[in-house]
């Protein structure tokens, strides 16, 4: 049989209509959650959102004002592409006052908040095949976005005889059978709430320097430390890469808005990257940025509120059926284990959110190898209802 006059055309159809093997990564769950709990508030139900890490509080006032004196003022063009000098000197005077340690304004990099500080660091430091090692359980865009870009992410298991971080024994491990490029750790960690203690994370970035493997350092919840300060790997190596943002102790997530503090060498790379690829941050977003950090006393009430959130689940949850959970250090998450409940965290998730109307994100958004028993629960919100939320997480498990 002869083909037909338009198959050549659908077959080109069919061509264009497909999306490139790079984009065939997994989604980000919790934006899967997001969603499922907006239609049943639009049908008119109260969910309480504890599925995003998102706080509740709105930016500093400082920086509200700052954006409406910018906005006042008239034109807002570009910037430079690694960022405003001021912010840029203003985020280097930061470390010396939180930190105690100088750090060159010339190695700052405003981000578009910490997702493309992520994409631009990796397209800096990486070549496809290059293998990235990060911690197990994980932030999920860190193995998709190198997915992405043809690295290969390798996820190091942690437990609690390794206060759940990755170790150097760990690394040097998965270093020996197959070499890895670099090593990407949070402190705290998400989804974990973890935190590395001072000597652990000192040990951990020696250790894979002196072997040859770059150092990311996820900080973007630094000042949402309650069990100990948070160290920054600022202190420890100038190699090392640092990765911040201000949507969570600033409460500025949709202004997205971060930095990095890079390495002199690549200091260049990463600005051509910028200029290729975004031109510059969103320039009222780096005013309001640089103002927010005279905002302080206002984030420390809001992180005192968060310490009630913490206690409040941790005192409650095992009340209400919950008992067990990882460290809860930092950050504003609790990372519940469900297995006495379920083998099928997803599922679990659904069922929460559609009965007790309780968002939540279920284990395998962070951990494909055991999150089927776990569930991470934010409490970026207000304490009236994570209260509420305990409430609720009690009746829907006592109803079975």
């Amino acid at each position: 049989m002869s083909a037909s006059p338009s198959s050549p055309r659908i077959e080109a159809a069919a061509r264009l209509a497909g999306a490139s093997r790079r984009s065939e990564i997994a989604p980000f769950i919790v934006m899967d959650v997001m969603e499922r709990a907006a239609r049943i508030e639009a049908a008119g139900g109260h969910v309480i959102h504890m599925e995003v890490g998102q706080p509740a509080a709105s930016a500093p006032s400082t920086a509200r004002e700052a954006a409406r004196r910018a906005l006042d003022h008239g034109r807002i063009g570009y910037t430079s592409a690694l960022g405003i000098p001021s912010l840029r000197a203003r985020i280097a005077r930061h470390y010396g006052e939180t930190y105690g340690v100088e750090v060159d304004p010339a190695r700052v990099v405003v981000t578009t908040g910490s997702s493309s500080g992520f994409l631009l660091t990796f397209l800096a430091q990486f070549e496809p095949g290059d293998r990235v090692a990060i911690a197990n359980p994980g932030y999920p865009p860190y193995r998709h976005i190198l997915t992405a870009l043809g690295c290969e992410p390798v996820l190091i298991e942690t437990d609690a005889a390794s206060r759940w971080v990755i170790t150097p024994e760990a690394l040097l491990d998965a270093h020996r059978r197959k070499p890895l490029k670099g090593v990407l750790v949070a402190s705290p960690a998400n989804p974990t709430g973890t935190m590395m203690r001072p000597q652990a994370l000192a040990e951990l970035v020696r250790t894979a320097e002196s072997a040859g493997i770059r150092f990311i350092s996820d900080e973007i919840y630094h000042g949402l430390d309650y069990a100990f300060p948070a160290s920054t790997a600022a202190a420890i190596s100038p190699e090392a890469t640092i990765i911040h943002s201000f949507s969570k102790y600033f409460c500025m997530t949709g202004w997205r808005v971060g930095w990095m503090v890079m390495p002199q060498t690549l200091v260049r790379a990463v600005e051509r990257l910028q200029q290729n690829l975004m031109i510059s941050v969103p320039t009222l977003s780096q005013i309001a940025a640089e103002a927010a950090f005279d905002g302080a006393s206002e984030m420390e009430a809001v992180k005192h509120g968060y310490e009630e959130n913490r206690i409040i689940l941790t005192t409650g949850l095992p009340a209400a059926g919950l008992p067990e959970f990882l460290p809860v250090d930092g950050a504003f998450y609790l990372y519940a284990d469900v297995a006495r409940f379920t083998d099928d965290s997803a599922a679990f998730a659904r069922r929460l959110l559609d009965e007790a109307h309780v968002a939540a994100t279920p284990g395998v958004d962070f951990d494909p190898h055991r999150g089927h028993h776990y569930l991470r629960l934010s409490y970026a919100g207000a304490p009236d209802e994570m209260r509420e939320a305990v409430r609720r997480i009690g009746d829907f498990l006592r109803k079975g």
